[in-house]
């Protein structure tokens, strides 16, 4: 993997020869390496790591996601500052199946760091609301519900929204106790 300002010196050597094949009358070749620069420049700006990581969640297979993930040794130097949002993303994504606090940590730094796609700040959001609810902390898991509702544009997770509100109504329906009656007024009453 390279660093992220390896890639920019790259291309830019090979846009610059791609001039010098130009002036040279190799028009063809030129254009053959400004296009084959662009891959350096996709590159800068989606890391190829990150890429190979998310092929694998999309089959689901976390272990293989992480192996890539890992292969990302220093994630400041090598990463744009949104793609080490992503990175903080995937790896919240795959740790929120264990461990609950550490997957929080990630998510948090993943939308403080930023995500370039709405639906995957929703997503985000929506895990954290979804972790704050369980953690009891349900002014900020509503904040968070309402925000990623707001960011789901698509009504891509519309059902895991809906669903999350309907089990945070459940939660907040005082419970009905059977039984002994408690005061004496409804004591009184059960005797007649």
């Amino acid at each position: 993997m390279f660093n992220k300002n390896i890639k920019l010196v790259i291309t830019g050597l090979i846009i610059a020869y791609a001039i010098y094949q130009f002036t040279e009358g190799y028009i063809g070749n030129g254009i053959m390496y400004i296009l084959f620069s662009t891959i350096f420049i996709f590159l800068y700006f989606k890391n190829e790591m990150i890429l190979l990581a998310f092929l694998k969640l999309r089959k689901q297979d976390f272990e293989g996601a992480k192996k890539w993930l890992d292969k990302i040794k220093n994630p400041e130097t090598a990463l744009v500052k949104k793609q080490q949002g992503y990175l903080n993303y995937l790896n919240g994504i795959m740790v929120s199946q264990t461990n609950m606090n550490e997957a929080e940590k990630y998510f948090k730094k993943a939308i403080s760091l930023g995500l370039s796609m709405d639906h995957d700040l929703a997503m985000a959001k929506l895990n954290l609301a979804g972790i704050a609810f369980s953690k009891r902390r349900k002014q900020e898991a509503t904040k968070l519900l309402s925000e990623a509702e707001k960011l789901d544009k698509r009504d891509m997770l519309a059902d895991q929204i809906k669903m999350m509100k309907q089990q945070m109504k459940k939660a907040s329906i005082p419970r009905q106790h059977y039984g002994q009656p408690t005061s004496a007024r409804q004591h009184r009453r059960s005797r007649r």
